[in-house]
């Protein structure tokens, strides 16, 4: 049984997602080859020859990605079994289904893998063309097996950490859990786990680390939603990782609400190589912040700053920065706090553009004035598209966003790149815009940590 695995997009990292299941089809005994076009070409051949092609799936950009790829995997097989896998599978069924896609599988995906290659094992004819048994999404606890990252692209090949002085460091990727117990209503994995997390064992993780650190990593990023949803899990996982590798670093995504609650817990990160913590503050507009379900304020947020400051672990906010709800003056707060707050250099300056994203299955879906707000589902851009009511907020979006894309295109820094997106967001309300004078009174700093690759959607 031949079996092509392949990731289009995440994030600059070479994918759990290929090194995962593979691990178990090859187990089951298929011959698996993983493709990541992200940053290697489509195997014409292996694709002509494949009995299965699987796509990985596990964010929207991916998801659009392998929706223009599978023509040309259709072309070149049209007697290949298809399946998506991953986060935005089942979300994105009906759409998937349509473009020739006969499995689905969404949650926890090894084991269904394992089972559809079975079925094609025994009847590839009958596995094209009656219905899944494979359940659409499947939470099910799984004992998973160490990642085989055979055959993928080297580590040295995808994003870096930038530590400063023109160092970086080789960046390796795991997971050590899946799903998240929060409802944040515009988050993606809450359509598909609903409050759920799975754990990836000890046991597995550390070996996994272990075999990249072999592999030349420096440093290591856990893909986890929330690294302190199963924080007795985390804990004792990177203690046990700093025993072994004392001078790896890593870095972690928390929730503003786990950071205040697990206080006591942030030295640990520090001491055990945390060099700093990811986390989705997406507004700070407390009225936004709950619409959103976030579970956190604007209080919160700023008082998170100042524990990870006195902590000594930089803070990586992340943001939706435009909504419906923001105006053009509540962005200019948000811009005045992180210039306030002293976090311009650790904001990624596409953060200063994203916009919303409502995809099928949104929670968002749930509230009346989302439902009467959205256009209908706009099946290439896999979004519900919306519009601001004030044209001013959307042509600003527009203007930030290629803004940055063009600046950082030509390797401005983060500062350069905020003082222009400052004065683009004071030009736009009637009245004269204020200057951005907050760099002189900024202390220095030492350089901030961050991976090369700032896309975060």
């Amino acid at each position: 049984m031949q079996v092509v695995l392949i990731s289009t997009y995440e994030l600059g990292r070479q994918p759990f997602g290929l090194a995962s299941p593979a691990a178990w089809l090859r187990q089951a005994g298929a011959r698996v080859t993983c493709l990541d076009l992200s940053v290697e070409r489509l195997n014409e051949e292996a694709i002509a020859s494949a009995d299965l092609v699987a796509f990985y799936v596990p964010m929207h950009t991916a998801t659009r990605i392998a929706t223009r790829v599978v023509e040309r995997v259709k072309t070149l097989n049209p007697n290949a079994h298809l399946c998506f896998y991953g986060l935005y599978a089942s979300m994105n069924e009906p759409f998937l289904r349509a473009l020739g896609a006969d499995t689905i599988l969404g949650g926890e995906y090894e084991a269904g893998l394992v089972s559809l290659v079975q079925r094609l094992r025994a009847s590839p004819m009958a596995a094209t063309r009656t219905p899944q048994p494979e359940p659409l999404i499947s939470l099910a606890k799984q004992e998973f097996l160490i990642p085989d990252r055979r055959g993928l692209v080297a580590l040295s090949k995808y994003a870096s950490l930038h530590v400063g002085n023109g160092q970086s460091k080789t960046v390796g990727y795991t997971e050590a859990s899946r799903g998240c117990k929060h409802l944040c209503r515009h988050c993606p994995v809450v359509p598909v786990y609903n409050g759920l997390f799975r754990i990836v064992q000890r046991d597995v993780v550390l070996e996994d680390i272990r075999r990249q650190v072999a592999g030349g990593a420096e440093h290591i990023t856990f893909g986890d939603p929330d690294f302190f949803n199963g924080i007795g899990h985390a804990l004792a996982l990177v203690r046990s990782m700093q025993q072994e590798h004392p001078h790896l670093t890593y870095d972690v995504t928390i929730k503003v609400e786990h950071l205040l609650k697990h206080a006591e817990h942030l030295g640990t990160l520090r001491e055990t190589g945390c060099l700093f913590v990811t986390s989705a503050v997406e507004s700070i507009e407390d009225r936004v912040l709950a619409i959103l379900d976030k579970g956190h304020t604007r209080d919160d947020f700023t008082h998170v700053v100042r524990l990870c400051r006195e902590t000594g672990l930089v803070l990586n906010p992340t943001f939706v920065a435009f909504t419906p709800w923001i105006s053009v003056e509540g962005y200019q707060d948000l811009l005045s706090l992180l210039a306030e707050l002293n976090l311009i250099e650790q904001v990624a300056p596409i953060q200063l553009a994203i916009r919303l994203l409502i995809p099928a299955g949104s929670k968002l879906l749930e509230l009346p004035e989302v439902r009467d707000m959205v256009g209908p589902f706009d099946e290439a851009g896999l979004i519900y598209p919306w519009r601001h009511k004030d044209p001013r907020v959307d042509r600003l979006q527009a203007d930030i966003q290629a803004l940055v894309q063009a600046a950082t295109a030509r390797g401005e820094d983060r500062r350069e790149i905020f003082s222009q997106v400052w004065m683009l967001a004071e030009r736009s309300p009637v009245g004269s815009p204020r200057p951005f004078a907050h760099t002189a009174s900024l202390p220095h700093t030492a350089p901030i940590p961050y991976l090369t690759e700032p896309w975060y959607c």
